[in-house]
């Protein structure tokens, strides 16, 4: 079997960026070059975790990676565990969007950038009113945007996986409504971006992907493991800021994963652990907590499979699932001569496509 290649697009010295390039606001714009791909997908995503213990995940989509059709979804969970969703589909003549600048409307939902003149970094908004549940929030960056080395991964000439994050770090505030309850909310939060050419169930195994917050540090990753076509290749980035400033970028970060425990929702295993650093750097360490969300893809994807018998059969090659976790986290970091260490709690997520 020939392996294609995985280029990862660090600008070097080798796997890293010895230079930090600011995001364009054209990076976050619609990329209209990828509609022409049968698998492209694209969109704007956005999460907050309030002071008040509340979660929220909003989604624009240009174009939902199953369906291909432009949507948005809204998920809130609440402190006590409780999710609350709205996923909606709409037609194509219900996008507009900008090819210059973060400006995106599905149907009536909406989210766009603003740059203040006196050069001050970027402030995103976001609004999704659907069914009973509304999100309207501004998100305030407290660090620059970044990009892994150009922002993109290619997959042999098989199309590319690009991924943008113009909003690392900002403070939100605007209001949440669900149920008869409107919540004045305010938090941390979290923007990113992504377009994809290929069709990435033929090509990946799973990933993780997280990011964590303390007073001091800003920390993004990404785990993205290719399947043997792809030499079970590992893209591997990693973001870390200090304050206001983007520190380190890499992709030479080292993971061990914790052994593997069963979840019945998901029907499948997930590391009762991560750990991951580069060498002289950082470490971080993420222990399971709890787990807040857990799906079975294959319960998506035909009712047919639910059937035991070949539920039973088709596990023998493959169990595709998907956790959000709540994980305590220990963070070392050493950087001008100074070590750190800092404790918290922070969520992240699986993703397994076999």
């Amino acid at each position: 079997m020939r392996i294609e290649p995985v280029v990862d697009e660090w600008l070097g010295p080798g796997e890293k960026d010895g230079e930090i390039i600011p995001l364009t606001p054209g990076e976050n714009a619609l990329h209209p070059e990828a509609r022409s791909s049968r698998y492209y997908g694209e969109w704007w995503y956005f999460d907050a975790r309030l002071d008040d213990g509340h979660v929220v995940v909003g989604f624009i989509q240009a174009s939902e990676l199953m369906s291909r059709k432009p949507g948005i979804e809204l998920h809130v969970y609440k402190p006590d565990g409780e999710k609350l969703s709205v996923v909606k589909k709409f037609s194509h003549e219900q996008l507009r969007a900008s090819t210059e600048k973060c400006d995106v409307w599905v149907g009536d939902n909406h989210c766009y950038a603003e740059f203040p003149e006196s050069g001050n970094l970027p402030v995103h908004h976001l609004h999704i009113a659907e069914d009973g549940m509304e999100a309207d929030l501004t998100f305030r960056s407290e660090v620059p945007g970044w990009k892994p080395g150009k922002g993109r991964t290619r997959y042999g000439n098989r199309g590319y996986f690009a991924w943008v994050v113009p909003a690392p770090r900002a403070y939100v505030e605007g209001s949440v409504r669900f149920g008869g309850t409107t919540l004045r909310a305010k938090g941390i939060g979290y923007h990113d971006h992504n377009v994809v050419t290929a069709d990435m169930r033929r090509i990946l195994s799973f990933w993780y992907w997280g990011r964590l917050y303390t007073e001091e540090h800003t920390l993004l990753y990404a785990y993205v493991k290719t399947n043997r076509r792809f030499g079970g290749k590992a893209s591997k980035p990693l973001m870390l800021a200090r304050g206001g400033e983007v520190i380190l970028s890499s992709g030479e970060m080292r993971l061990r994963e914790g052994p593997p425990v069963f979840n019945q929702v998901a029907n499948r295993t997930y590391p009762a652990f991560l750990e991951m650093g580069i060498p002289d750097r950082v470490f971080l360490r993420l222990e399971v907590k709890r787990i807040i969300d857990a799906n079975d893809f294959l319960s998506e994807l035909n009712p047919v499979i639910m059937n035991p018998a070949v539920k039973w059969l088709v596990n023998r090659f493959m169990r595709p699932g998907w956790f959000r976790f709540e994980s305590d986290f220990l963070l070392r970091v050493t950087h001008d001569g100074r070590s750190v260490e800092e404790t918290g709690t922070t969520l992240h997520e699986m993703v397994a496509l076999r």
